[in-house]
């Protein structure tokens, strides 16, 4: 029998009905609520678990109360951008006959937000062991490949991938939950009500997403509080972070201004004004930095080029360098030819590191050119210019091609044949392809049939197997760690890989006509307690081959020098944009390294390092080498050399923006 108060009001009577949880005044507005209190518990949370293993690093920054009074400031601007959305729409869903579609729609929202909040923070700790920073930018990218991510996961980090699905599964459950029993006796409020509410509403979530009353309203940049760029990032959250990196791509044509103005008439006198570059002519006023670069050696027939791009091979795993014992083949090596002891990468992904080996292009704090579209074809690459002269170039990679679009950059800008795992019998495949072992035999392959050409060549082979989760064959190497897939064992099965080619590349006729680059296109991981880890950018590189003789370059030097140097050695004049040194020219001058770590562009020379900052003044840093540490220093660094850092960044950014990093119109 259906009591009589449902008849006449439509409602169970109260003592049958659940009881709102609470804020029974805030009326319609009590998921919106619920949003905002359930987010800053969840994110204070987190916090807080995050700061108690991170706890040595956050105090030695000092600033451990900031983290905390700052991180929900930075939580409530988040927050504020999650309200202020359904609160635009109130007015027009906030009556009686759309009351129920607005107290459902708003409860779906908020679910939503709280899950996708709750799953940030549930991946931050992996990705901060692997990145030291919370997800950004790379978090956003790696997406665009879910089967290379997933087997990584799958096989590398299977446990912490089913912890957080099973966390998240369970967040959404409660959620779901909480928010239906929430709000099921929430009243639609008389019109009056409304109208006089809603706009002192919106006007205070506007406050509190612009978060001061300063000119520009606050960003990540400004919880930059310490010199330890993972305790920064542990002040705001992982939601805020990934979104602005989103907000920041759509951007990142003009990526570099995030550095602050610059008169763009100086931006290429101070490029030029480097000592390497003064002796060159710069004819073009559309393609500024095209200039002829005279080979330092002579020969009658230029040699051919193979460059290895080897995976995550920083310094870290290289004794001579300072590193552990587990690439004792190149160590072999170093004695045969151009060692470098001060090269640095000029960023932490690898395609970071193509652009910079294959197209001498300079960071920025914008994706690689290798992902960006008006990069894509007219580009500059050393196959480009060496496809000019006659080359056959080509590209071999174990993997697929298409990982970080790869093989549509070197299709379009003058690689004539991608040779990738489509295209190998490999004894052993692993989550990112082929073994190096595989590689390196289809390599000599393919050199063995561009040599019978009679042509000149350029390969350039990059390797996958000192990669996440570190799988290779067994038996091949004495392990230097007892577990076998360690970054370690997988570094050591690399560069016994890559003596095992280099053993078989001297027996074949091309060897004496062709240069090989060994380098490295960033280290494993970057990590430190310092704004820029300069330590973990330094990396190996090797030139042998042909009649190379034995050097050391001890200058510090970047991986845009290399291919400039390259050209020189093999005895290929040309006319090219890069704006790199030619160490072949001249080794023993001071150099210096460009550093591009997320949002932050380091300079570093021998006088030390000049680290731009969005939103925010330059800093000076002293860096010792020695030990790896760079002290930031409580004085400005000197005008000059923050016009130097701020030309060079902003430099490439236009080249890519204007298209003019090219040979010709």
């Amino acid at each position: 029998m259906i009591p009589s108060a449902v008849l006449t009001t439509g409602q169970p009577p109260a003592a049958t009905r659940r009881p709102a949880l609470c804020a029974p005044w805030a009326g319609p507005y009590l998921n919106l609520l619920y949003l905002l209190g359930t987010g800053l518990v969840l994110l204070s949370l987190s916090r807080l678990a995050l700061v108690a293993w991170q706890h040595e690093r956050v105090l030695a920054a000092g600033i451990t109360g900031a983290v905390f009074v700052q991180g929900v400031r930075a939580d409530l601007i988040l927050l504020g951008y999650f309200l202020i959305i359904p609160l635009a729409l109130a007015p027009m869903l906030l009556w009686h006959r759309t009351s129920r579609l607005w107290v459902r729609g708003t409860g779906w929202w908020s679910v939503a937000a709280l899950l996708f909040i709750g799953f940030m923070e549930l991946a931050s700790p992996q990705f901060i062991l692997q990145y030291d920073v919370r997800p950004n930018r790379l978090f956003v990218e790696y997406l665009s490949y879910p089967a290379e991510v997933f087997g990584t996961l799958w096989n590398g980090y299977r446990f912490a991938l089913l912890v957080t699905i099973a966390c998240s599964i369970a967040l959404a459950v409660l959620l779901h939950r909480f928010f239906r029993n929430a709000t099921q006796d929430v009243r639609p409020w008389p019109a009056k009500k409304l109208l006089l509410t809603w706009p002192v509403l919106l006007f205070l979530v506007a406050l509190q997403i612009r978060s001061t009353t300063d000119h520009r309203p606050a960003n990540p940049a400004l919880f930059a509080l310490s010199g330890d760029a993972m305790v920064n990032s542990l002040i705001i959250n992982s939601a805020w972070s990934v979104l602005d990196a989103i907000s920041s791509m759509r951007k990142e044509a003009n990526s570099s201004e995030i550095y602050g103005k610059f008169p763009r008439a100086k931006v290429l006198p101070e490029v030029k004004a480097a000592a390497w570059l003064q002796g060159y002519q710069f004819p073009s006023q559309e393609l500024p930095t095209l200039h002829h670069q005279q080979a330092v050696v002579t020969r009658e027939r230029p040699l051919n080029l193979v460059i290895v791009l080897e995976e995550s091979l920083g310094a870290t795993f290289v004794k001579s360098l300072g590193g552990l014992p587990v690439t004792p083949e190149l160590e072999k090596l170093k004695g045969e030819g151009w060692w470098f002891d001060n090269l640095y990468a000029t960023g932490t992904r690898s395609v970071r590191g193509i652009e910079a080996v294959v197209a001498g292009y300079a960071p920025t704090p914008a994706r690689s050119v290798v992902k960006l579209s008006l990069a894509q074809q007219n580009f500059y690459t050393l196959a480009a210019g060496l496809g000019r002269q006659g080359y056959q170039t080509e590209f071999v990679y174990g993997g697929e091609a298409h990982f970080d679009n790869m093989r549509s950059f070197f299709t379009g800008n003058g690689f004539q044949n991608v040779v990738d795992r489509s295209k190998m019998q490999p004894k052993f495949e692993g989550s990112w392809g082929a073994s190096d072992e595989d590689l390196f035999d289809t390599a000599l392959v393919r050199l063995k049939h561009l040599h019978a050409q009679n042509k000149p060549f350029f390969s350039l082979v990059f390797t996958s197997s000192n990669h996440e989760p570190f799988e290779f064959p067994d038996g091949k190497i004495a392990l230097h760690d007892p577990a076998k897939q360690t970054v370690n064992n997988a570094v050591k099965y690399a560069d016994f890989a890559l003596g095992k080619f280099i053993r078989e590349a001297k027996q074949q006729d091309y060897w004496k006509d062709t240069v090989f680059l060994i380098v490295a296109d960033h280290d494993n991981r970057v990590y430190g307690d310092s704004l820029v880890p300069i330590n973990k950018f330094h990396i190996p590189g090797l030139i042998l081959g042909a009649d190379i003789a034995p050097k050391r370059i001890a200058t510090i030097a970047s991986q845009i020098d290399l291919a400039p140097t390259l050209l020189s050695l093999m005895g290929v004049s040309s006319t090219h944009p890069m704006i790199g040194r030619d160490l072949a020219r001249d080794s023993t001058s001071p150099g210096r390294a460009l550093l591009q770590f997320d949002n932050y562009f380091a300079w570093l020379d021998d006088s030390g390092a000049t680290i731009l900052r969005p939103g925010q003044p330059a800093v000076a840093g002293r860096y010792d080498a020695a030990d790896g540490t760079l002290d930031l220093l409580d004085s400005p660094p000197a005008p000059a050399s923050v016009d130097r850092a701020m030309a060079h960044v902003i430099l490439p950014s236009l080249l890519y923006r204007e298209q003019r990093y090219q040979q010709s119109r």
